[in-house]
């Protein structure tokens, strides 16, 4: 979470220091998608990705 508010963006799959960070995101989304993630889990995990929906890029020519 510090991450994404501090550079404003998500983790990229093209930086290497990035990469454990996003893959971390994707496995833990797909056990809360499989319904294995502890209650509690779920939660945080949902704060953490409403701030990662605030950070979406834009595309700058529309």
């Amino acid at each position: 979470m510090e991450f994404m508010e501090n550079n404003h963006r998500n983790p990229s799959r093209h930086r290497l220091e990035e990469h454990d960070m996003l893959n971390w995101i994707k496995a833990t989304r797909k056990k809360m998608n499989a319904g294995e993630l502890k209650e509690e889990r779920v939660v945080l995990f949902q704060k953490l990705l409403e701030v990662g929906e605030k950070c979406k890029r834009v595309n700058q020519y529309k």
